[in-house]
């Protein structure tokens, strides 16, 4: 059974969010249920300072977590950059590139060789790689050894390999 929720209360004189002494109004209804079919709940707020943070009603209603602590967000800089780097391997070839490189360093032409992709492309992929910080180079005289900066990325694309794996 699917189940919508929502968590709402009145919002605050400076339009700054919720006003949490006035408390909160729970309401839930089954999907394709008819709108009126639906449970609405409010709950009161005694002390507003204690129920300063709506996230932990929401994660308790959507996560089953009762009592866990909200995780603090990391800074915006942080989480850009940590976007900046999903970006980096949001490229099917990229994916394929790092999981060669987790099993120990390539030559672009063995890279070539295993992924059956142009050379011209692996190189394009691997500047977007290696300007991420995903990956580094060393010459070995004609050649760039291409290898994994460390293997967090790796275990983030292998996992995810495994999850797309999952539902088929």
């Amino acid at each position: 059974m699917l189940i919508w929720s929502s968590v709402s209360g009145p919002s605050a004189q400076d339009g700054g969010g919720l006003d949490r002494s006035a408390g909160y109004r729970l309401a839930t209804t089954r999907m394709g249920a008819d709108p009126d079919d639906r449970l609405e709940i409010d709950m009161p707020t005694a002390n507003p300072d204690a129920d300063a943070d709506l996230g932990g009603v929401t994660d308790e209603v959507h996560s089953g977590r009762a009592g866990a602590p909200a995780v603090p967000a990391p800074p915006a800089a942080t989480l850009a950059e940590a976007g900046e780097l999903l970006r980096a391997l949001a490229a099917p070839v990229r994916i394929a590139i790092v999981l060669q490189l987790h099993d120990g360093g390539r030559c672009v032409h063995e890279l070539v060789d295993a992924l059956s992709v142009a050379q011209p492309l692996i190189s394009q992929h691997l500047r977007v790689l290696k300007a991420a910080g995903v990956v580094h180079g060393e010459r070995r005289g004609r050649e760039v050894v291409y290898r994994l900066v460390d293997d967090h990325l790796a275990h983030i694309v292998v996992d995810a390999v495994a999850h797309a794996q999952e539902g088929k």
